[in-house]
């Protein structure tokens, strides 16, 4: 590999980072063939200097049969033809670090593709094999083997089937995911070794961090019990194993000056903060605050606890409002519950995009003025609602596990819009793109919204500008009425949201730095706006 162009001399930049997650399939088409991809990403990376993003965080991007939106990787080591090369990838780290952007990959430790070459191997070997031992396999109960090995639910919300699949030779093995996703024995110092290799294969290539995809299910209890018996601890959530997994880890990533960001869905605080520890991950993803309805109450708790379970280990927190698979802000800030919950996903629920637009515009300043790393994710910044999708064309396996009950998470997946007057909203020029874009989509393009002052993209380009100005320091909460959010940061900064009809008085100030939307005609904070001002 040939040396950085750009140097990075804050080792703890990602303290209080802003990332902007790529999600490659959806992104930029550069080829023409309605797919996103490393050629089209990488002609986007001025676009991605001027928004003022300091990392990149991509979702999977390895060869992969997309089973899972590429979750299930085949080859962790390989770029999927789709996308690119390897090198391109190479190359698009090192024009990105060009322009100041770090690069963070997606490892999706729990399990891999059924295409991947263990699993290929294991199945070709047959039961009792040691190619078998790197997965969970195991005979099945009842008389001839025709039952399931254990009672264990899918991850996947809503989804009836079982995780796990009986093979022709009456081996059963387990996936917590799709069939096509096999999961990986943790207890076996093969798999632990193969993925410290993938760490140190990418950070060798430049990538400043690492996302760990469903990090606290990677390890089982040996005797897999069944859920039923309500066995201690979890036979397969947040055991006490995994912590050793992610200090080894970690010595890897420190030698290469590397960070760490766990996906862990927990609700006790005190583990929580346990994958937090000074010698394991640097940060974990914040879904209290995500799933968090608009309401001032609320979120201010989610805030405190947020702030308060990663003081102990001194973790900055992290604060996102939309990912890959959560319905989008504007949508879900539109409807009645404004709150986001797999469970209650449902199709035709109601929303009203003026009201959601509105209440997002503010969430946004709310975000990026707390005190962390904040994550947007891909079209946030251009405002997009939820599409619907019609169902022949959704592609998500949540939908199709589900029953079609659960609409899956394409909606929030299509392909972003760039140029209001090109063919598919400049998203590629020949293909139709691989999810249908809505027939408003154009309405929504970058080019369009760089040069409207009021709009969605100019707001988060002038917010990730102005956040240096809020300082590093904690936040500290200022007396206001029940519905409206104030707090000071150390820099003298201030945030204020209204969430009341009743229009509200600017905290004392010196200077309005920025506003979500317009203040009344006496220059008081109107429902669902919100501003940054200097004291």
């Amino acid at each position: 590999m040939g040396q950085p162009t750009h140097a990075f001399s804050d080792h703890e930049w990602w303290r209080s980072a802003v990332i902007y997650q790529v999600y490659v399939r959806s992104f930029s088409d550069g080829d023409g063939d309605g797919t996103g991809d490393l050629a089209g990403l990488r002609s986007r990376l001025p676009y991605l200097a001027e928004l003022g993003v300091d990392a990149l965080w991509f979702n999977p991007w390895y060869r992969s049969p997309m089973k899972d939106g590429g979750y299930d990787v085949a080859d962790y080591r390989a770029i999927d033809p789709a996308f690119g090369t390897l090198a391109e990838a190479e190359k698009l780290i090192d024009e990105a670090r060009s322009l100041g952007i770090r690069t963070i990959i997606d490892i999706v430790p729990n399990h891999v593709s059924d295409r991947h070459p263990w699993f290929r191997a294991a199945l070709a070997a047959g039961p009792g094999s040691p190619e078998r031992n790197l997965f969970h396999f195991r005979p099945g109960r009842g008389a001839h083997g025709e039952l399931p090995p254990n009672d264990w639910p899918s991850q996947f919300a809503g989804s009836t089937e079982p995780v796990w699949t009986r093979l022709p030779d009456g081996d059963w093995y387990l996936h917590l995911f799709t069939p096509e996703q096999p999961d990986l024995n943790w207890a076996h110092p093969a798999v632990r070794q193969e993925h410290e290799d993938i760490l140190r294969f990418w950070f060798e290539r430049g990538v400043a961090g690492v996302r760990i995809d469903s990090a606290a299910l990677l390890a089982k209890d040996p005797g897999l019990p069944d859920l039923a018996t309500r066995p201690e601890p979890h036979p397969f959530v947040d055991r006490d194993e995994l912590h050793d997994i992610y200090r080894s880890w970690r010595a890897v990533a420190d030698a290469y000056g590397g960070v760490f960001v766990g996906e862990v869905w927990l609700p006790d605080a005190e583990r929580f903060a346990r994958y937090l520890r000074p010698d394991e991950l640097h940060t974990a993803f914040n879904f209290s605050f995500l799933s968090c309805p608009w309401h001032p109450g609320r979120l201010r708790a989610a805030i405190d606890t947020t702030l308060a379970e990663h003081a102990p280990v001194g973790a900055p927190a992290t604060w996102v409002l939309c990912n890959h698979d959560v319905t989008r802000t504007v949508t879900r800030y539109g409807r009645e519950d404004t709150a986001f919950d797999f469970a209650t996903k449902a199709f035709g629920t109601p929303t009203d995009p003026a009201l959601g637009t509105r209440r997002a515009r503010a969430a946004a300043l709310l975000s990026l003025a707390l005190p962390g790393s904040v994550y947007l994710y891909q079209g946030e910044e251009l405002g997009l609602p939820e599409a619907e999708i019609p169902v022949e064309r959704i592609e998500d396996p949540m939908y199709h596990r589900s029953g079609g009950a659960d609409p899956g998470r394409d909606g929030c997946r299509v392909p972003l819009p760039w140029a209001a007057g090109l063919p598919y909203a400049g998203f590629g020029s020949r293909g139709e793109p691989w999810l249908p874009q809505p027939e408003d989509w154009p309405s929504y393009a970058a080019d369009r919204q760089e040069r409207d002052p009021d709009s969605m993209l100019t707001l988060y380009r002038s917010a990730i500008a102005l956040r240096p100005r809020l300082g590093t320091g904690p936040l500290t909460w200022l007396p206001a009425p029940d519905d409206v959010l104030a707090f000071s940061r150390a820099g003298g900064a201030i945030c204020a949201v209204n969430f009341s009809a009743t229009p509200a008085d600017l905290p004392a100030h010196s200077e309005l730095l920025l506003s979500s939307g317009p203040l009344d005609e006496s220059g008081r904070l109107p429902q669902d706006t919100a501003v940054w001002l200097h004291a």
